[in-house]
């Protein structure tokens, strides 16, 4: 293929913030517990309809982390918002329900080697693990999600197979996965790379929700954004302030930024339901919080006058 393809857009997109977990796991600076509540608590007031709270793994491994019970247990939940966290294994699972975690987020590579580097386990350990995951969260009553790492390329190996990429979702749809996410770990996805993924994704699974999230790394993360878009995928993960990215692989920094991602949306007439300016507040203090500049563009450069005077106009 050698050309983009287009179909209609979507004239609305669900963003999953994942910035208090994919992006503070990047992070150098630990923020303090209260400090990611209220964090998590500004995020509540944009809009979102999704916030991905933290990550349940060992915290010699991922130390930013060690804390999301203690954070579980302040955020104000806010009715209509999903509030989900990620968990490697049975034991994580188990901790994330026991924290009141709306939706389990499981997660596998795949690449074999980034599986290792990640969870060090292999895929088909992994796979086994997710289906003893899946029997714990629904007996709790829960849903369970998937995300597919690496699955545009990985820093190890290279190009990674669609069709293994697919025999990985047929694995977790087969255990009662409700959505599905394909993820560009460390950026090395491109416009007709996401097309062609997507497009057989579609070809195998007609009726799945399908999820994209997409980094920045080498500058593509909203252009391959677009070409998800063209694609009709209307479910995408992003980081408030485009901060984070996976501490397990080189050359990953750099999440879809969510004020960016929600300025690029608007502008195109694409409702997302989420505060503009609201978001922009959230990235400010995010940068006071950490110290240092957040990698997203809007903040530096600001609204576009014609939108701010939109987005700041009563309904």
């Amino acid at each position: 293929m050698t050309v983009m393809e287009s179909a209609p857009l979507p004239t609305f997109v669900h963003i999953r913030e994942v910035g208090p977990r994919d992006g503070l796991q990047n992070e150098p600076v630990i923020l303090s517990t209260a400090q990611k509540v209220k964090l998590i608590d500004m995020l509540s007031a944009t809009g979102l309809q999704a916030i991905e709270v933290g990550a349940f793994v060992r915290p010699q491994q991922v130390p930013q982390m060690a804390d999301t019970e203690a954070v579980f247990a302040g955020i104000k939940r806010h009715p209509g918002i999903t509030y989900s966290a990620i968990a490697p294994n049975v034991i994580g699972a188990r901790r994330a329900l026991a924290a009141g975690a709306d939706v389990v987020q499981v997660f596998l590579s795949a690449s074999e080697s980034h599986n290792r580097s990640n969870v060090n386990m292999s895929i088909e350990q992994s796979l086994t693990q997710v289906a003893e995951m899946a029997a714990l969260v629904h007996g709790a009553g829960k849903p369970f999600d998937a995300v597919v790492s690496v699955a545009f390329g990985c820093p190890f190996e290279g190009d990674v197979p669609v069709e293994r990429v697919l025999d990985i979702c047929q694995r977790l749809l087969d255990v009662g996965a409700e959505q599905l996410t394909l993820g560009d770990t460390t950026g090395m996805a491109h416009p007709l790379l996401v097309q062609e993924v997507v497009r057989a994704f579609r070809a195998r699974f007609p009726r799945q929700p399908l999820r994209l999230h997409l980094h920045s790394a080498r500058g593509a993360g909203l252009a391959n954004l677009l070409a998800g878009l063209q694609m009709g995928v209307d479910l995408f993960d992003s980081s408030i302030g485009g901060i984070g990215g996976c501490p397990f692989a080189p050359g990953a920094p750099g999440n879809l930024c969510t004020e960016d991602v929600v300025h690029l949306l608007h502008e195109m007439g694409i409702k997302t339901g989420l505060n503009l300016p609201a978001l922009m507040n959230t990235a400010r203090e995010l940068e006071r919080m950490l110290g240092h500049e957040v990698p997203g563009q809007t903040i530096k450069a600001g609204i576009c006058k014609h939108l701010r005077d939109r987005e700041t106009s009563p309904p």
